[in-house]
């Protein structure tokens, strides 16, 4: 029995290496977390566009989300990637916390905070977190 032709099955977006960046765990490396971010995406929309205009800033805010956690809850460094998927872009980052993260609730008479967790389950399709001795991996899978 012949198979049968299915087209081509390679993504020109395959042509996009991941992007692994390390951080110090400074304030600033929440900054330097969102610029790798918009490096990635840049190069990726620049081959295949985002299906929707939103599906970048959600990237770019879920990455500020979760360096900023990565940055107030687990000392020390942590290390960003970001690769293409069939269908997304995933995000790992991995921190020196064990610790899983938990939602807070949000209360604004206290100076904010607590929507972030909210925020990453509200716009990505999976996530996941990989705790081990050493720190943990959260993984994130959004739409492109």
């Amino acid at each position: 029995m012949a198979a049968e032709q299915r087209g081509d099955d390679t993504l020109a977006s395959q042509d996009i290496e991941s992007r692994t960046v390390g951080f110090t765990g400074a304030p600033a490396d929440v900054t330097g977390a969102r610029l790798a971010a918009e490096d990635f995406l840049r190069a990726l929309a620049g081959v295949s566009p985002p299906a929707a205009p939103e599906y970048w800033h959600d990237i770019v805010l879920i990455v500020t989300e979760l360096a900023a956690n990565a940055v107030q809850y687990a000392p020390g460094p942590f290390e960003l990637r970001l690769r293409r998927t069939f269908d997304g872009v995933h995000v790992t980052l991995h921190d020196t916390s064990a610790t899983p993260p938990t939602p807070r609730p949000f209360n604004p008479g206290t100076g904010g905070g607590g929507i972030g967790w909210h925020l990453v389950h509200a716009l990505c399709t999976q996530v996941s977190v990989v705790a081990a001795d050493r720190g943990k991996d959260v993984h994130v899978f959004l739409p492109w």
